[in-house]
């Protein structure tokens, strides 16, 4: 799965706030909300921890998809996040970003695809692989 640079904050960078209703939505029988309208709702409060070193990414391809990322979805990176074992991160590898699960194993350290249809990738003794950030959210449509 290959992912397209956004930059930094693109679309959610704005100081206005969307309305947040104070009920949690049911997903059985519709209730009225009218009246519980509590708050403004900014998506950088709730999606970017750390404002100077987030960005944002593009993602193409399917080999994410057990992970919930699915071919266009908006992908949520923050840099200041230590990639550690099991996380899933943009890689750039061989001139080209990808998204994959970072894993380390006794016998070496793999970008795991989350789709059996892809291989795994051994970046054990490669020089030229560098971990750009985690993918701290996940944003598609539905």
């Amino acid at each position: 799965m290959k992912v397209e640079n956004l930059g930094s904050l693109g679309e959610f960078d704005t100081d206005e706030g969307i309305t947040l209703y104070g009920t949690p939505i049911e997903a059985g029988f519709p209730s009225p909300v009218d009246d519980h309208i509590e708050e403004s709702l900014n998506l950088n409060t709730y999606l970017v921890r750390n404002r100077a070193a987030t960005f944002f990414l593009r993602a193409s391809g399917s080999s994410m998809i057990d992970a919930g990322i699915h071919d266009g979805d908006l992908l949520i990176v923050d840099r200041s996040i230590q990639a550690g074992n099991n996380r899933i991160v943009i890689a750039a590898l061989e001139g080209e970003l990808t998204v994959k699960r970072l894993v380390r194993r006794k016998n070496g350290v793999f970008l795991v695809p989350a789709n059996p249809s892809f291989p795994e990738i051994d970046i054990t003794e490669n020089e030229y692989v560098y971990i750009w950030g985690v993918v701290t959210y996940v944003i598609h449509r539905v």
